[in-house]
């Protein structure tokens, strides 16, 4: 037993060999994620997201401060002191007191777990103290975060009308991804730093910059990310000093804008019927199928030359589709469902001229009206011909 103790005891610690089979696994087996993420690009999806970080520290956070009196009546819809007010709005601006950085705060909350969540709008400020416990969104938004209209990114309620100065939540009458954007300091590559600004907060689709005037025009894909960088902006500086005055931008009056923005909302409308269709019925439609505009030409007419039913009638479907293959799969459906389906025929008379149906009809009819006190059942007379219960006014008769 000695021998065996001594035996036992000179071994090498098996723990420790454990621990670094263990670690060179998990190192060959991170280095293997990292190449195929590496080359599939696909991988981030199995990395944690991490959490949100706190912005501000809670002490300092004062959520609904209402700013220093310099009016006399404090106007709840334009969100400042008015009346006795002599100080020009422009001059009387101050920088923002924080600036979101989207690389650094973004994250995961509790809102993550709850369909529908609204953006922190603290978040976009630069303002939360809550990280990670937020009951708010901390990310950008996407194409995929719908809302609805009467109500923005942020879970504020939208008004019918414009503020007068453009500024606010915004309204429900129209969709607005354009801002605007005063008071910049102009220099030679004003463009570039616009762009590089607002593009932080989203797909941006259109910049305009008018150099004569500091002001310029950005207009965003999607509307909530304008939403976003509206208040991420508000009050902000770029490469310089300044202190924009981002706004909601005013229907631009150019025709060439309006017949843009037509256009952007007739594709929107075909994408939508393109995804509710079936891929053959698009492919047909936009002239993908030569094989198929040609069947529909020769089959559209319905026996009637030189005629070619048109599209809604030809894509009818239903049991009143007059297109035969739009009728496929509602016949005995669509006939049961209205009490439509015929009776079987009875055996007709020899020499009747009236069908066995119709006669079915027709018994079915006497038989529901025998019993009713309001029809007056004449009686049988004798001799037939057409001229049956004939009478005369002469009383002789």
């Amino acid at each position: 037993m000695a021998d065996v103790d001594t035996i036992v005891d000179t071994r090498p610690p098996q723990p420790d060999d454990d621990a670094q089979g263990d670690t060179a696994a998990e190192a060959s087996k991170d280095n293997a994620v990292a190449l195929k993420s590496k080359d599939t690009a696909v991988a981030p999806t199995k990395k944690r997201r991490r959490p949100a970080r706190p912005q501000v520290d809670k002490a300092s956070f004062k959520p609904g401060e209402i700013p220093q009196q310099t009016g006399t009546v404090w106007n709840i819809w334009y969100n400042k002191w008015s009346g006795g007010d002599r100080e020009d709005k422009y001059i009387s601006k101050h920088h923002a007191e924080g600036r979101c950085n989207i690389v650094k705060d973004s994250g995961y909350t509790k809102a993550d777990r709850v369909p529908g969540s609204y953006f922190c709008l603290f978040f976009a400020r630069g303002l939360c103290p809550h990280g990670h416990e937020c009951e708010y969104l901390h990310r950008l938004p996407t194409l995929h975060d719908m809302f609805n209209p009467n109500i923005d990114a942020f879970g504020r309620d939208k008004h019918s009308d414009y503020r007068d100065d453009m500024g606010g939540v915004g309204s429900f009458m129209r969709q607005n991804r354009t801002l605007y954007i005063g008071r910049i300091h102009v220099t030679d590559d004003i463009e570039e730093i616009v762009a590089r600004h607002f593009a932080e907060w989203g797909q941006v689709e259109r910049i305009r910059v008018l150099n004569s005037r500091g002001v310029a025009f950005v207009t965003y894909t999607n509307e909530a990310n304008a939403q976003f960088a509206k208040e991420a902006m508000a009050h902000q500086s770029l490469d310089h000093n300044e202190i924009l005055n981002v706004r909601w931008a005013t229907v631009d009056p150019n025709p060439l804008a309006q017949a843009r923005d037509k256009r952007r909302i007739e594709e929107q409308a075909a994408e939508a019927i393109r995804k509710a269709l079936p891929a053959e019925y698009v492919a047909e439609l936009e002239g993908k199928d030569p094989e198929a505009r040609k069947r529909r030409k020769m089959e559209s007419g319905f026996g009637l030359q030189g005629y070619e039913a048109p599209e809604e009638i030809w894509y009818n479907r239903g049991t009143d589709a007059v297109n035969p293959v739009g009728r496929q799969g509602y016949e005995v459906e669509g006939l049961e469902r209205a009490g439509l389906i015929e009776a079987p025929a009875e055996e007709e008379s020899k020499g009747s001229i009236l069908s066995g149906s119709t006669l079915a009809a027709l018994k079915a009819y006497a038989q529901k009206t025998q019993g009713s006190s309001n029809v007056k059942i004449a009686e049988k007379v004798t001799g037939g011909g057409p001229l049956v219960a004939y009478g005369s006014d002469d009383d002789s008769d």
